[in-house]
C-alpha cells in the first residue's frame, strides 16, 4: 500500500488525496445535482433499456480486499462502494458538493453549527436511513484506533457534541468556522452504514446492507463481486439487473478482456491503447478530462528554491504542451501553476504561462544561479513521471541549468519526497480547490510537498473560511491563488485525462466529470443496447 499521508496515488491506486481537514464548497441549501447527458456511444443513446449484466473489469487488491466502504481505497473499492453505499454529498462536475442523501444543509451566522436534513431513503434490508445511521458511520470512521479513509476529512466535527435533531435530522457542531462544510459531507470515503454494521470482523465482506443503487449478492476478494439491482433506491431503479465487478491487474488484459467480450466495460487505459482503438468501431473510448493534476513540486524552504525568482525561472523553462504530448502521449491539457482547472473558484483569468527561455536566464542570473544544478525525484509509482522528468531535463538544460534525474521506489517514493529532496515529480487527483490549500499549502498541512509555509497565506485561508457570502469568499480564494501563481512551488504543468473503454452496447456512462467525483462509475444510470 502507499502511504495514506501522502496525497499521491500509485499505479492502481485512488486518484485524489485522501481526506483534508476542511474540505469543501458552501451552499446553505443543496439544490440540483450534477452531471451531464454525455455517454459513451455519442447521441443520446435512445431510450434506456431495462435488463442484462454489466462486467467491469478494474485492478483489484488481491485477497485482502474487502467490501467496508470505509476502508476503501483502490479504484475498484470505491466502484464498489459507491455501487452499494450512499453519502451524504458528493463531488459535481466542478468538484463543488452535490446533495445525495442530505437533501439540504444550514449553516449559524458564525458558519460553525450545521443542521443538516436527510431524504427519505431506505438501506436495502427495508428500514429507514436515520440520523442514528449517520452519527454511527461518522463516529465509526473517526475511531482512533482505525484507518479509515475519511478521518482527517471529518477532523473539523466534534462529533461528541453533535446530535440527532429528530429521525432526519442532524445538527452537526464544528470545531471552528468551516464555510465549505458541505464537503465534508462529500468526503471520500464517507459513506453511511446502518448503525452497529461491521461490528464483528467481516460483516461488509459476508453481508453487506447499504442504500446504495445495488445490493449484495457475492464477493470472492481478487476475484469478482456480483450485485445486483436495488427496486427501491432512493434516485430510482437502476437499469441494469446486475453489476459485476472483474478483477483484472494488467491493463492489457483489462483490454483483452473488453475486446473478447468477457467484460463490457475496461477501467484505466493507457493513451497507447486509446491512440489504437479510438474511432475504430469495435469498443468505445471514454475520456474524463481534468482528472489528474501533473507537475513538479519544489521545496521553498530550501536552496535554491528558497529564492522566488529561481522558482518564476523553473516555471518559465516549462514547455507545457511537450510535456502534455510526450509525458502524457497528448491525453490532456497544459495547466497554469495552479491546481483544480475547472473546478469552483479556479482563477481561469491569470493569463496563461508559456516558456520564456531568456527571462528565465535572466531570473537565475539575478539569483546567482547561472550553472545551477539541481536533482529531480521521480519514479514509475504514476504513468508518465519518468517521461516528464526526462522532458524537462531536456528543457532545462536550454536554460542552462543541469537537472540530474533520480529514480526513487515506487513503494516509498510519496513518503519519501515529502519532506526530502528540493524539487521531484508529483501527481494528485480530484479534490476541491479549498481542499488543496487545506492539506497542501497551509502551515499546519501534513502533506505539504513544497513546504509552503506563510503566515500570511493561512490568516488568507481562515478568512475564507469565515465567510459566509460565496462571492467575497471566492475573492479570497482568488487573492491566494494570484499568490501562489505568482511565487508557490507547485509547477503545474498539465492535466490528464482519466481513460475508459466500453463495448459498442453500453450506454449512459457519464463523461462530463473527472474520475472520482460523483458521475465517475455511475453504474447504476448504464444500460445495455
Amino acid at each position: 500500500m502507499h502511504d495514506e499521508r501522502f496525497p499521491g496515488l500509485r499505479r492502481r491506486g485512488f486518484l485524489a488525496a485522501t481526506g483534508a481537514a476542511t474540505l469543501g464548497a458552501l451552499a446553505l441549501t443543496a439544490c440540483g445535482g450534477s452531471g451531464t447527458d454525455s455517454e459513451a456511444g455519442g447521441g443520446d443513446g435512445g431510450t434506456p433499456k431495462r435488463g442484462g449484466r454489466l462486467r467491469a473489469a478494474f485492478a483489484g487488491g488481491g485477497a485482502s480486499e474487502t467490501l467496508d466502504p470505509h476502508l476503501a481505497n483502490l479504484f475498484a473499492d470505491v466502484a464498489r462502494a459507491k455501487a452499494l453505499f450512499d453519502k451524504l454529498a458528493d463531488y459535481g462536475a466542478d468538484l463543488s458538493a452535490q446533495p445525495r442523501l442530505a437533501t439540504k444543509w444550514e449553516a449559524n451566522r458564525a458558519m460553525d453549527r450545521w443542521q443538516v436534513t436527510l431524504r427519505e431513503a431506505t438501506f436495502h434490508d427495508g428500514r429507514p436511513v436515520t440520523a442514528k445511521d449517520v452519527l454511527y458511520s461518522y463516529r465509526r470512521i473517526a475511531d482512533p484506533e482505525k484507518a479509515y479513509r475519511a478521518k482527517a476529512s471529518l477532523e473539523p466535527i466534534d462529533l461528541d457534541a453533535s446530535r440527532a435533531t429528530g429521525e432526519r435530522g442532524i445538527e452537526f457542531v464544528l470545531k471552528r468556522p468551516t464555510a465549505e462544510f458541505p464537503n465534508v459531507l462529500a468526503a471520500f470515503g464517507a459513506y453511511i452504514v446502518p448503525e452497529n454494521a461491521g461490528r464483528k470482523a467481516g460483516d461488509f465482506d459476508r453481508k453487506p446492507i447499504g442504500s446504495g443503487p445495488f445490493r449484495f449478492v457475492s464477493f470472492t476478494p481478487g476475484r469478482s463481486a456480483v450485485l445486483r439491482r436495488y427496486d427501491a433506491y432512493w434516485e430510482g431503479a437502476p437499469h441494469l439487473d446486475e453489476l459485476e465487478f472483474v478483477v483484472a491487474n494488467e491493463e492489457s488484459a483489462r483490454v483483452n478482456a473488453l475486446l473478447g467480450g468477457q467484460v463490457e466495460y475496461a477501467h484505466e487505459l493507457n493513451p497507447t491503447t486509446a491512440r489504437a482503438h479510438e474511432g475504430k468501431g469495435q469498443i468505445e473510448i471514454v475520456r474524463l478530462r481534468n482528472s489528474a493534476m501533473q507537475g513538479f513540486c519544489m521545496k521553498t524552504d530550501r536552496a535554491p528554491f528558497d529564492d522566488r525568482r529561481v522558482r518564476e525561472a523553473f516555471f518559465l523553462i516549462a514547455d507545457r504542451k511537450e510535456l502534455v504530448d510526450g509525458a502524457l502521449s497528448g491525453a490532456g491539457v497544459v495547466g497554469n501553476d495552479l491546481f483544480g482547472k475547472g473546478y469552483e473558484y479556479y482563477a481561469a483569468d491569470l493569463p496563461q504561462r508559456e516558456q520564456d527561455l531568456d527571462r528565465a536566464r535572466s531570473l537565475l542570473k539575478q539569483a546567482g544561479a547561472e550553472k545551477l544544478k539541481v536533482r529531480l525525484d521521480t519514479s514509475a509509482v504514476a504513468a508518465g513521471f519518468t517521461e516528464a522528468a526526462g522532458i524537462f531535463r531536456d528543457q532545462a538544460a536550454k536554460a542552462g541549468v543541469t537537472v540530474e534525474v533520480r529514480m526513487g521506489s515506487k513503494d516509498s517514493y510519496w513518503s519519501d519526497i515529502l519532506d526530502s529532496g528540493t524539487l521531484a515529480c508529483y501527481r494528485s487527483g480530484a479534490m476541491p480547490i479549498e481542499a488543496h490549500i487545506s492539506q497542501r499549502l497551509l502551515t499546519g498541512s501534513t502533506t505539504n510537498a513544497t513546504q509552503w509555509r506563510h503566515k500570511d497565506f493561512d490568516a488568507l485561508y481562515r478568512q475564507s473560511q469565515s465567510t459566509r457570502d460565496r462571492a467575497e469568499r471566492a475573492a479570497v480564494y482568488q487573492r491566494m491563488q494570484r499568490r501562489l501563481y505568482a511565487e508557490g512551488g507547485f509547477l503545474i504543468w498539465g492535466f490528464a485525462d482519466w481513460i475508459l473503454g466500453t463495448a459498442k452496447n453500453v450506454k449512459g456512462v457519464q463523461t462530463g466529470a473527472p474520475a472520482n467525483t460523483l458521475d465517475w462509475a455511475r453504474f447504476d444510470k448504464v444500460w445495455l443496447a
